[in-house]
């Protein structure tokens, strides 16, 4: 059994496959609370299913992409052997985590989104570290960075422990808070082997906060 928030086929709107259509699995739940989170209705919506019921749905769609997110999807202990059923059929899967579960039971086919959580988002605290040492090249490590400290702390990090070298690092400045031009300034100056990224879905749909 999973509890499933939503599920729903859009564009694929972060990370290094923006722009590609994607399914979408969002499960309830997430014990952090981060001063930004745009995703506050996963925290408790939802309601249980089958994983043969959310499988159905999912191959119902023309894609083999998925995203499995939260919420923070590896809080529920089902997400683990729900990610590999789903590689098992031939879907390629990404996992948004939260950077704060440990990622050693995840499938190592999956390719895990770790969220570095930044100081401004209350949760840095949170991060279970060991998963930095455990991120394979397929992997993407993301920084959401809210102002020039969350960013010196992102770009110090980065170098301290060589994560260019291990996968593609992405720096998402908070939508509507941080400019994103700003940002991609400071990585020019400073040359931070990083990905700029945006939130392609809020420049796509803007103000519609779910199902996208």
């Amino acid at each position: 059994m999973l509890t499933v928030n939503e599920v729903f086929f859009s564009i694929q709107g972060e990370g290094t496959r923006a722009g590609l259509p994607c399914v979408f699995v969002r499960l309830t739940g997430c014990p952090l609370r981060c001063t930004y989170c745009d995703t506050a209705y996963a925290f408790h919506e939802g309601r249980k299913r089958e994983e043969d019921d959310v499988m159905a749905e999912v191959e119902a769609h023309p894609c083999r992409l998925l995203l499995l997110t939260g919420g923070e999807p590896l809080a529920q202990a089902a997400a683990f052997p729900f990610v590999t059923r789903l590689i098992d059929a031939g879907w390629q899967v990404l996992v948004e985590t939260s950077g704060h579960v440990p990622l050693h039971a995840l499938d190592p086919r999956a390719v895990a989104i770790v969220d570095v959580k930044t100081p401004a988002s209350g949760e840095s605290h949170r991060m279970h570290w060991a998963n930095l040492e455990r991120l394979k090249p397929t992997d993407e490590v993301k920084f959401v960075i809210r102002d020039r400290a969350d960013y010196d702390w992102s770009r110090a990090l980065v170098r301290e422990r060589a994560l260019a070298e291990r996968c593609p690092v992405l720096f998402s400045p908070v939508h509507g808070v941080l400019d994103p031009g700003a940002l991609g300034r400071w990585m020019l100056e400073d040359g931070v082997p990083a990905r700029l990224q945006v939130q392609l879905h809020k420049y796509l749909w803007p103000g519609v906060e779910r199902g996208v």
